[in-house]
């Protein structure tokens, strides 16, 4: 089969592999999907932390059952998504159904090979039934997911100001997800184009531009001048995540999506006298997974709308660069390796 191996930083390179061997316990995928994100743009340009090279990246990935063992519920030919984070099933996370931040999680792409190929093995028990759903939107489940399980994490209610720092596309989903739980979303980004996308394609009432307005003064005249009591970084920006902590309100809770290398700084007084919560967010589990594949039945998300960018497997290498300008406007790129 073949595959695209990420050398180094900067490089790929399409490989000839053996194709996967049904081992115990695993099924294997034809990959019909394989839609590009962040990690895999950091990836590329050497940024991603927990990673090593060369890998072969994809986890946000739709397929076909080849093969299986001990699936019982799935057939041979269904369309199907999975979960990418591979988790032990020991350790304290996972008793405690935390298998998303497995003290040995190995994700797919990330800690191991990913899904950038043509067949992929993966344990059955992480197999999830497409649904009905096409390719495309079974692609996208796993980064709006992400976006979801930030929100769950939040504890979003109905009626609150809920900020989302990035709209890049998990941030377009968190923010997809906490209006979905009743939330009154803001978008900040530094990127206009961006933020004509969360007004126009997404109905997001309330954008702000973090070079041209003037933030503070901003929230605190959307939100009548209590500031969101949810914030919600989707950026990886360390700027962009320290700054945030200005924003807010008293009581309020911060949650990290994202994701970068350097150490978060801020004023403890200022903290502390807001009774601020602060937690990070790491992947999904499968009960997001589920929201996300009800919401878009019911029509509450249409994945599709993200999809800017679309090439065949063999086209992946000479486009992947330009994915990391900002000005070619890419919201997603959906790889095709063929099925409708």
């Amino acid at each position: 089969m073949k595959l695209l191996s990420c050398i180094t930083p900067g490089t790929f390179e399409y490989q000839q592999a053996e194709k996967p061997v049904l081992q115990k316990d695993h099924t294997i995928l034809k990959i019909r999907r394989i839609g590009i994100c962040g990690t895999d743009l950091h990836a590329f340009e050497g940024t991603q932390p927990f990673f090593n090279y060369p890998r072969t990246l994809g986890h946000e990935l739709a397929g076909e059952i080849v093969e299986m063992d001990n699936a019982p519920g799935f057939s041979v030919g269904e369309a199907v998504t999975f979960l990418p984070y591979f988790h032990c099933g020991e350790c304290i996370a996972c008793r405690n159904g935390k298998t998303n931040c497995c003290t040995s999680l190995k994700v797919s792409g990330v800690h191991i090979d990913g899904g950038m190929c043509e067949y992929y093995s993966v344990p059955s028990h992480t197999l999830v039934h497409g649904d009905g759903l096409s390719f495309d939107e079974l692609a996208l489940v796993e980064p709006l997911a992400i976006g979801a399980h930030g929100v769950r994490r939040a504890g979003v209610q109905p009626g609150e100001f809920v900020l989302v720092v990035g709209a890049g596309p998990i941030g377009l989903g968190t923010m997809e997800f906490a209006r979905i739980a009743g939330g009154k979303v803001i978008a900040l980004d530094i990127n206009d184009s961006r933020l004509d996308f969360c007004r126009q394609k997404l109905g997001v009432e309330y954008t702000v531009n973090a070079l041209s307005d003037d933030v503070p003064a901003r929230l605190a005249e959307i939100t009548g001048g209590d500031m969101p009591t949810v914030v919600i970084d989707a950026t990886g920006s360390l700027r962009a995540i320290n700054t945030a902590f200005a924003y807010l309100a008293h009581g309020a809770r911060y949650v990290l999506v994202g994701l970068q290398k350097g150490e978060i700084s801020f004023s403890h007084p200022d903290f502390h006298k807001r009774e601020a919560t602060l937690m990070s967010s790491r992947n999904a589990t499968r009960e997001d997974f589920t929201h996300v594949i009800a919401c878009m039945k019911k029509g509450q998300v249409d994945p599709k709308t993200y999809i800017t960018h679309r090439v065949t497997f063999g086209e992946v290498k000479e486009h992947f660069a330009s994915w990391l300008d900002p000005a070619n406007g890419v919201i997603k790129a959906m790889v095709s390796l063929g099925g409708a």
